[in-house]
């Protein structure tokens, strides 16, 4: 069995992004975006997510609509939907977030968004194959 108190972990971790569970069909990561920064415009085609946000405040932009975040919100982004989530506040914008299927390397820590997407573009930071 896996446990977390998912919100505790989310707020402890000062890593842009941590990949905390990787299953078959689906993966947890817990998201830390600073001030003034932001997750960045993407599109994941056949994979779905869902974002929970824990603290700080945000504006979510999900296929063409905005709309602000704050700790409690949930939102779905369906696959192929163009989507980005910013900071906004003067705190960390603190998530976690479920993608189906996984979307990133098991295990994957990635401390700023810099070197996440400096990973993702050398292919080091592709899903597991089932």
């Amino acid at each position: 069995m896996e446990h977390f108190t998912i919100a505790t972990v989310a707020e402890k971790s000062p890593d842009f992004r941590r990949v905390l569970w990787t299953g078959e069909h689906t993966q947890l990561v817990i998201m830390t975006i600073p001030p003034g920064g932001e997750i960045g415009e993407e599109v994941h085609d056949g994979i779905d997510q869902i974002l929970t946000f824990v603290s700080g405040t945000g504006e979510a932009r999900v296929a063409g609509a905005k709309r602000d975040v704050v700790a409690g919100d949930l939102v779905v982004v369906p696959s192929g939907t163009k989507h980005n989530f910013v900071n906004t506040g003067p705190n960390p914008l603190v998530l976690y977030t479920v993608y189906g299927p996984p979307e990133h390397a098991d295990q994957a820590v990635h401390h700023t968004k810099e070197e996440a997407d400096r990973a993702e573009e050398a292919g080091e930071d592709e899903p597991p194959t089932a």
